[in-house]
């Protein structure tokens, strides 16, 4: 359980929800899917008995368990940040050997993270604090239960593939899944700032995974013009391309990363949560289906007016067109339930 203080003065957050940090697109769909009253616990449940107990016992046998005698710093690491974002139940953690860089939040009844030693060699301690505090989001979040929640449903998805147009929606189906992941990727991100408390960290670790370790051949400024670049691409072609080449990752872009990082922590709502002013847990019942997808269609809607991508530019107007239409959809939906 959580009883440690963190090693520096940092906010602690009593009682936060997920939603204080989550990417409107994340949250609307975390909000919607936690409506589902029941099927989560149904779900976890599953999750736990097969998946959950295979993976835990796989890490068990070959990497090594993090505690008082083993990786002493980062256990206490890991202890800070659930102090911090108020998770009462500490999650174990397994260091396993591998070059990659990389760290992952896994199962859903008792998660737990998993971080490489390539991860451990490439970023200081304020930087893996952040990362720390990016994956305990992802448990904040329960983004582990239902994303298993919606493989689930590919898989019974894919047995309908020999219908007439079946691919096709299943196509669809998986673009979604892949744009709710990536969203969930910023959520997370927001998570680790909100844990380390350091700009200048949170956007170093997306520095350090696009370009290594050598620091000083590497410039936030330059970065964050990279990735200016990035967003107001060539032309039309360009746009096409880069959305062809995000459609099958999970993650986003390492420069659109750090510039979403950049524009959170410049843009209030980081300072408001400082400052103790976020949504509590004990709330999260109350929250509205239909706002929150109100809230995903403006948060499109205004990254679209943002963004200098010509691609976007050209289809900038039937998106505003089905942003509306959603809009008036979720109205609808909500005067109803009033109504009911």
């Amino acid at each position: 359980m959580t009883t440690s203080t963190p090693d520096r003065a940092r906010t602690r957050f009593p009682g936060i929800s997920s939603r204080a940090y989550e990417h409107p697109a994340d949250r609307s769909a975390l909000v919607a899917l936690r409506s589902l009253s029941g099927f989560d616990i149904v779900l976890r449940k599953m999750s736990g008995l097969f998946n959950e107990r295979a993976f835990r016992l796989h890490f068990l046998a070959g990497s090594v368990r993090v505690g008082d005698n083993q990786f002493r710093h980062v256990h206490d690491m890991v202890r800070d940040t659930c102090y911090i974002l108020d998770l009462a139940e500490v999650p174990e953690v397994y260091v396993k050997q591998d070059p990659n860089p990389n760290a992952m939040a896994l199962g859903s009844d008792r998660p737990f993270l998993v971080i490489t030693t390539g991860l451990l060699d490439l970023l200081d301690d304020e930087e893996l604090r952040a990362v720390v505090g990016h994956e305990v989001g992802h448990i904040l979040s329960g983004h582990a239960v239902y994303q298993t929640m919606m493989q689930i449903l590919l898989q019974l998805g894919t047995r309908l593939a020999w219908l007439p147009l079946g691919n096709i929606a299943i196509s669809g189906i998986i673009i979604g899944l892949r744009e709710w992941f990536r969203k969930a990727e910023l959520s997370s991100d927001r998570a680790g700032l909100l844990a380390c408390q350091d700009v200048d960290a949170s956007k170093r670790v997306l520095m350090k995974l696009a370009g290594g370790i050598a620091l000083a051949e590497m410039s936030t400024e330059a970065f964050l013009e990279q990735a200016r670049e990035y967003d107001a691409a060539g032309d039309v072609r360009d746009g096409l391309l880069k959305f062809l080449n995000l459609l099958p990752q999970s993650h986003p872009e390492a420069v659109v990363r750090f510039a979403e990082i950049d524009r959170w922590a410049r843009g209030g709502e980081y300072q408001r949560i400082l400052a103790g002013e976020y949504p509590r847990r004990d709330d999260d019942g109350r929250a509205s289906v239909t706002e929150e997808m109100r809230n995903a269609a403006n948060s499109y809607k205004e990254s679209w007016e943002r963004t200098a991508d010509p691609f976007i530019g050209k289809v900038r107007g039937a998106a505003d067109a089905a942003a509306s239409a959603a809009g008036g959809l979720f109205d609808r939906i909500g005067n109803n339930r009033r109504d009911g």
